[in-house]
């Protein structure tokens, strides 16, 4: 937690002016300070590349987003061909939200669906804890993995570990969050963290009167696809000129994001706008305006059901960028194609889908549990929908 408290001071120092003054939660940023610097994570040309895929056609099934590829660059991967059946390792980064929940349960299913090619499936949870997931993939490289599939849980200090796995032969599949290094055999994800922010973002400010105040709500720094979330949203921000008044961390706490809504209610008197670089305390944000008695601004959220169903019931104006829980299918996919030594995309990009209110009654739900993600891609897999309940 101190290396997470000396990142989030560097993150919101950033977003100081001449005369900060400390806001709600003590950041400088809740002094309208505005969107502060750009992330060092920020690359002009990737932002550039991920927004021209938003309009991008996949190719692939058209049933099957999650073997669907924008704009793919195949690689040869007949060196690591081999004889199955396959034992497939997988170093997680966590299932300490409902996200990675449903995702590892999507994955689980693909296994099974996939039982006469896989003999063995090892998977290991590293806690949210860099160095136990360091340790985790060194330990699965004695293993006898034919394949290794990672989660990072942070980008660059997972890195020297990924290309450990690299340099002792192993194809490495890395998804959802990247690495800083090219080795290995593909980076399988969505569209990204500039498009899902770009679209949150975009949405908001269209719908707010010129200047008005923006609250900008964040998961934890110094994860790739949650800094490139942010540094898009601050791209849309300042060019519609609106207020930014506090980018603050949440940890994903649903009471910690009521506090930190109630006390810039408290502050401001009004919000006009609430971005979220992740959706799982939508809900808790929400309750938080109508708590304090406050109509709910234009906000964006995510695709789980709890807070699809408020938007529903509410009437909210909202939107929902996705982030597909269907990509922990596609790992599965990618490293038995591997093993086949067919040839994959490097990277593969999935499609990102987002919600609106023109769509959002054919995600709806009601048989499935509140914390439930519509984009699970899993309803044709064994076990649903008892698997995801």
């Amino acid at each position: 937690m101190a290396a997470l408290a000396a990142v989030t001071l560097l993150a919101l120092t950033a977003c100081a002016t001449d005369e900060p003054a400390a806001g709600p939660s003590g950041s400088a940023s809740a002094a309208g300070s505005g969107t502060g610097e750009q992330s060092k994570f920020f690359v002009q040309a990737d932002y550039d590349a991920e927004l021209a895929l938003l309009d991008a056609a996949p190719t692939g099934p058209a049933d099957k987003p999650w073997e669907q590829v924008l704009n793919p660059t195949m690689v040869d991967t007949a060196k690591f061909k081999k004889s199955g059946p396959h034992k497939i390792c997988f170093s997680n980064a966590a299932l300490n939200n409902p996200w990675r929940q449903v995702g590892f349960k999507t994955m689980q299913a693909e296994v099974e669906a996939q039982r006469s090619r896989i003999s063995e499936f090892v998977h290991v949870d590293a806690e949210g804890k860099d160095q136990k997931q360091i340790a985790d993939i060194n330990d699965l490289l004695g293993k006898g993995c034919d394949a290794l599939i990672v989660s990072p849980n942070t980008t660059a200090t997972l890195t020297p570990a990924v290309e450990a796995a690299c340099k002792a032969g192993l194809p490495v599949v890395v998804f959802d969050r990247g690495v800083n290094t090219k080795c290995p055999v593909t980076f399988i994800n969505p569209i990204g963290g500039y498009g899902f922010g770009h679209v949150g973002a975009e949405f908001v400010s269209q719908r707010m009167k010129p200047g008005g105040k923006v609250l900008a709500l964040r998961i934890l720094p110094g994860v790739d696809v949650l800094e490139t979330r942010w540094s898009a949203a601050k791209v849309a921000f300042d060019k519609a000129k609106v207020d930014v008044v506090g980018v603050e961390f949440t940890d994903g706490d649903p009471a910690k994001t009521k506090k930190i809504v109630d006390d810039y209610i408290q502050r401001y008197g009004t919000i006009d706008g609430l971005w979220m670089d992740a959706g799982a305390v939508a809900v808790a944000a929400v309750e938080a305006f109508q708590d304090a008695g406050k109509p709910v601004p234009p906000m964006n959220g995510e695709d789980q059901l709890d807070f699809l169903k408020i938007w529903k019931d509410k009437n909210l104006t909202a939107i929902a960028p996705t982030y597909p829980t269907y990509q922990w299918r596609t790992p599965i996919i990618a490293a038995l194609r591997i093993l086949d030594g067919q040839q994959v995309s490097n990277p593969w990009k999935l499609p990102q889908p987002t919600i609106t209110q023109d769509n959002l009654d054919q995600y709806l739900d009601a048989n499935m549990p509140p914390l439930h993600y519509a984009m699970c891609g899993c309803t044709d897999l064994p076990g649903y929908p008892q698997r995801w309940k």
